[in-house]
Parts: C-alpha cells; structure tokens; sequence
C-alpha cells in the first residue's frame, strides 16, 4: 500500500445543500485522521474560512495548455456549484465583479460550457484586482476540463483531455439519523454515498432497516487535476454494518471483459440480486402490502404492491433486468410502465409524472437504469410510486420476496480471487472501528 497521507480537505467543516431528499435529517459522527501511530482533531479555527471558500493568493498549479497567471496582482478562487446555483450566483461568490456578468450573458462562447456545469463541480476562477474575471477552469465528465478565458472585451472558451490522477480514499462513519447525514459528516460525496445504498440494496433496505449506530466504511477512487479534487470514481471495498449484521463487498473487475465487473463478497459471493430491494434511491414507504383502507374509494381492499412517497420527479430505476411490456396511461395507474423479466416475473411502476427518454414497448432495460419519474397521475392523493412485484401474474410482497444472487465467483479463478481480495480486506477491518479519512 502506498503511503498513507491526510486528506488536508477534512480539516474543515464544508456544509452541502440538499433538495428534495424526503428525510433531511442531521447526523453523522466525529471524524478522526489516522497518519501512522498519531491521531488528531481537525476543527475550523475561528475566523478562518473553509479551503473551498476561501480565496487562494498565490498561483495555483495549473495545466501548460491553461493561461498562465499574470503579475498583476490577479488571485484564484475556488467554490463548488450547488443545487439551485445560477452561473452568476457561482460568480459572486468567486468574487467576479457584477460589471462581467452582462459580458457573460451576452458571449454566445461563454454558455457553451455551462452544459456540463453539475452540482458539487468543483470551480477555479482567476480575478484581478478590480474583480474581473481572466479565466476560470473545471472538469466535466470523466476525463475533459472545460476553461473559459478573457480576450478582450470577449471571453473565449475551449474544451481538452484532462490528465487525471487516481488515487484511493478510505473513510467510515456513524448513522446517528440517515445515511446521507453520515456520509456528509465523513465527508464522502453524494455520489459515493448512492454507490454504498446501490450495492447494499439486496441486503439492507435503507427505507426502513436502519438503526442509530449502523456504520459504514468504504474505499474509492478519487480523481485528482492539477492537485485539485476533480471528481469521485467507483467505490472499491465497503463493508455497512446494520443492527449487528455485518455486510461487506469487493469490487472485481470481470477477467474475460465480457462486462465491467461486479461486488462481491469476500468469499467470492455475487453481491448483486436478479432485483433491487427498491425502485428509489432514497424515500419511505407511505403504504405496504396487504389490507388497507383505500384513500379514495374508503372501502377496505387489498394493496397489491408498495407505495413510496418522494417528491414529483424522482428518479425511478428499474429494479431488475427486463424489456418493457407496456408503457403509457392505464386508468387508476395513472401513467404506469410494466417490464417482464425472466422466470414469469413482471414489475409495475405507477403513477408517475412521466418516462425516461427513448423507451417504448420492447425496449430492453437493465438493472438500476432510469425508467421513470414520481407523479400523482391516476388515483394518487399526493406524489408517491406504486410498485408491484407479480409471479406469474400472483401479487408478491416485494419487500420480503427472498431475491436470488447472481452467479460466484468459480472454483477454479477463486485462488486469483482471494489473493486479490485480501489487501482490501485488510483496510476495511482497519477502518471498522474508526471514523477516519485516509489517502492511499
């Protein structure tokens, strides 16, 4: 393993704006940096800003293909986009005078970027004296760095290969309230955070199965441009710990390149289920299985499936491999998409607000792909999925169906297998007692 270094990051507080997560709890768990034998407290100083707020006097390392920084007096300032940002609010708040904002809007060059403008993008700006912006910098996707320079009374901007540098962050935390409240008190991105929920899912409902004290330790990939956190990677090793159970997974990537790979237990156990748990990322369940007083008809019949409430526009996956069967209105479903899967098996999505771009009937879906939208179409008294499991055509519970894993790891490449299994193991067994935030 390489050397381990302190993510310099951690140090200070950051605060994360969240929109429309149903439970916008706090909570998460104190985080403590292991270098070597010696364990320290990171806290803010008074009066002193966070790193991603506060404007960097001297010139930052920047890429030969960027322009170069002037001697006249010019400074960087770093911020990330948030939900809700306008470009000129991410503006102000790198300290570009209000004077540039008109220049902006009016270069037909300059709203060329803004395309690939994300939530938590990280944004360099260099500003002279006067708060002009010279030139401002960030990366998009997985590999390209957008950068928006001054000429003039113009702004020019371009597009090129980033040259990115990997590395592996370990962390973990505590569930006081939720697991985004953890993850954001670990300091882990969102992104990570939906990976962790993605590859538990067949083990762990997290609507209703966790408890205050479930932990969580995890090792991904980070990407580096110029020294700067450009973006999070795949989550490589993480073990949740849920009332006492504890559940771990391995990323292996597939030896034949057939496909990318798959998690794994340590064992070599296929982590993955022919059906995810839930068709959301994160909601609670408004109405289980079984007898229920109807609340439109309020006449007691039978609730053939789950009802989640989320916001309208939520984000609906599809919880198991399939092909579409149906898509379109269907009286008291409202807008409903039904897909077919092996084995006899069908799963309904209702009421929902719309679909996802370029599926008709006949469309083969996989597993976790976006297919839809939260809504109240239909019989909906407010915006929540209605989501039904059948087996040949025979209504399932689908929170207690037992859900088959996919296939192991073979006898013969499990040799291979555990030898590259063993070294992250180890890690993970390192972090389970600790909330620590280690770079690799």
């Amino acid at each position: 393993m390489q050397e381990v270094e302190i993510l310099a990051q951690s140090l200070f507080a950051k605060v994360k704006h969240h929109w429309a997560r149903p439970l916008p709890w706090i909570g998460g768990g104190v985080g403590l940096f292991l270098f070597g034998i010696v364990t320290a407290f990171g806290t803010v100083q008074d009066g002193e800003a966070p790193i991603a707020q506060r404007a960097v006097r001297e010139p930052l390392p920047i890429s030969a293909n960027l322009d170069p920084i002037s001697a006249t007096g010019d400074f960087w300032t770093e911020e990330r986009f948030s939900r809700g940002d306008t470009f000129a609010s991410l503006l102000s708040r790198l300290g570009v005078n209000t004077s540039d904002f008109d220049l902006l809007r009016r270069s037909s060059l300059a709203k060329a970027p803004l395309r690939g403008l994300y939530p938590g993008t990280t944004v360099q700006a260099r500003v002279n004296g006067d708060g002009e912006l010279q030139s401002l910098w960030y990366v998009v996707g997985r590999d390209r760095v957008v950068s928006l320079n001054r000429e003039g009374d113009d702004f020019r901007a371009s597009e090129q290969a980033a040259q990115l540098t990997r590395r592996e962050v370990m962390k973990s935390g505590e569930i006081r309230s939720s697991l985004f409240a953890a993850t954001d008190a670990a300091d882990v991105p969102d992104s990570v955070a939906n990976q962790i929920a993605d590859i538990f899912a067949g083990d762990v409902d997290f609507h209703r199965d966790l408890r205050r004290g479930d932990r969580f330790s995890v090792i991904y990939e980070t990407y580096y441009f110029n020294g700067r956190e450009s973006r999070s990677g795949r989550v490589l090793a993480a073990e949740f710990v849920n009332q006492e159970r504890a559940f771990r997974a391995l990323w292996y990537p597939d030896p034949d390149g057939q496909s990318e790979g798959s998690y794994y237990t340590p064992e070599g156990k296929n982590l993955r289920k022919a059906f995810l748990r839930s068709p959301l990322e994160f909601s609670r369940v408004s109405s289980g299985f079984g007898l229920r007083l109807h609340p439109i008809q309020q006449s007691w019949r039978a609730h053939t499936g789950v009802d989640y409430a989320a916001p309208t526009g939520t984000r609906v996956r599809a919880t198991g491999d399939g092909v579409i069967e149906s898509i379109g209105g269907q009286g008291g479903y409202g807008n409903v998409l039904i897909m077919r899967h092996n084995g006899g098996i069908t799963t309904w999505f209702a009421h929902l607000s719309g679909f996802a771009r370029g599926l008709a009937r006949g469309t083969r879906v996989s597993q976790g792909d976006v297919i839809g939208f939260v809504g109240q179409t239909g019989w909906a008294t407010g915006p929540h999925l209605h989501y039904e499991f059948r087996i040949n055509d025979r209504f399932r519970n689908p929170l207690k169906i037992v859900l088959p894993a996919s296939k192991s790891i073979s006898p013969d490449r499990l040799p291979t297998f555990l030898a590259y299994a063993q070294p992250y193991s180890v890690r993970i067994e390192m972090l389970r007692n600790t909330n620590i935030a280690l770079l690799d």
